[in-house]
């Protein structure tokens, strides 16, 4: 097994693409042959660098419709199996991540995890909003946290609307994984002016499959979810670097930073592997 400290570039290259390609920590260290001490040190550190990156490059962003959503997962248990044996832990239990998306560009300027209340509504907006050039239109889920965080965030100077789904009562609820089949939406408009034809989540609930498909921890129904925060937290912001920069959206045929004109090239997975090295390619 090859160390943190004997890992040049093309290895730590190696080990990235596995992790974002869907493989868990276990099976990264079965394809690269590096230690999985080795492989966690590296995510957290990567991960850290990715974060750092965006948040700094993420300003003044020209975007217009901006859709909200928060996906779930769990750290070391889900939350009804958490115990008093499990104190010790930092975080235990469920884990939600807060993700925007613009519709034109596909950029996710931001997003934030951690719990699902006021509080963590309030930071993820309040975050948002600092890295806006303008007005924008906003749609979120029916999550009432929204409103409060909306409001305060934003003031008057954004044309807010929400998109509830309305479910059906399911008899067989408690016995099914998947949630009740929903039978139809109805919209409220919360702020401002906003567009009825942009109303709409569909691009954010598309990303929330795309972040189940490409971190393995995010997968239902396996063990490979995080054990700590810390590496969930890293993994969430190696997805999103990679999403954001070096992946092409198939409609758009550019990345989505490229498309926000963040940057003007294609990433490569090593220029990911450069930020560890304080190395900010444009």
């Amino acid at each position: 097994m090859v160390s943190m400290n004997r890992l040049d570039v093309e290895r730590r290259a190696q080990v990235i693409r596995c992790l974002i390609d869907a493989n868990s920590i276990r099976a990264t260290v079965r394809i690269t042959g590096v230690a999985k001490n080795t492989v966690v040190k590296l995510l957290v550190e990567i991960g850290a660098a990715c974060s750092e990156y965006q948040d700094r490059v993420f300003r003044n962003l020209k975007l217009k419709r901006i859709q909200c959503d928060e996906i779930w997962s769990f750290v070391y248990a889900k939350q009804k199996n958490v115990g008093p044996t499990m104190l010790e832990h930092a975080h235990a239990g469920d884990v939600w991540t807060w993700t925007a998306i613009d519709a034109e560009t596909k950029l996710v300027p931001c997003w934030m995890v951690g719990g699902r209340d006021a509080a963590a509504a309030r930071g993820f907006i309040d975050d948002l909003v600092g890295r806006l050039a303008h007005r924008v239109q906003l749609t979120t889920d029916g999550h009432k946290a929204y409103l409060d965080a909306v409001d305060g965030a934003f003031g008057c100077e954004v044309d807010s609307a929400m998109l509830v789904k309305l479910y059906g009562a399911d008899p067989e609820e408690e016995k099914r994984y998947s949630p009740a089949q929903c039978f139809g939406t109805r919209t409220e408009i919360i702020i401002g002016d906003p567009d009825p034809k942009h109303i709409s989540t569909s691009y954010v609930e598309r990303q929330n499959l795309t972040m189940r498909m490409c971190m393995r921890r995010f997968t239902r129904l396996t063990n490979a979810f995080s054990k700590k925060i810390e590496n969930h937290a890293a993994a969430v912001a190696l997805y999103f670097m990679y999403y954001n920069f070096a992946r092409i959206h198939q409609t758009l045929r550019v990345t989505p930073a490229m498309a926000a004109r963040v940057t003007h090239r294609l990433w490569d997975v090593s220029d990911i592997v450069a930020l560890l090295d304080e190395k900010k390619p444009n």
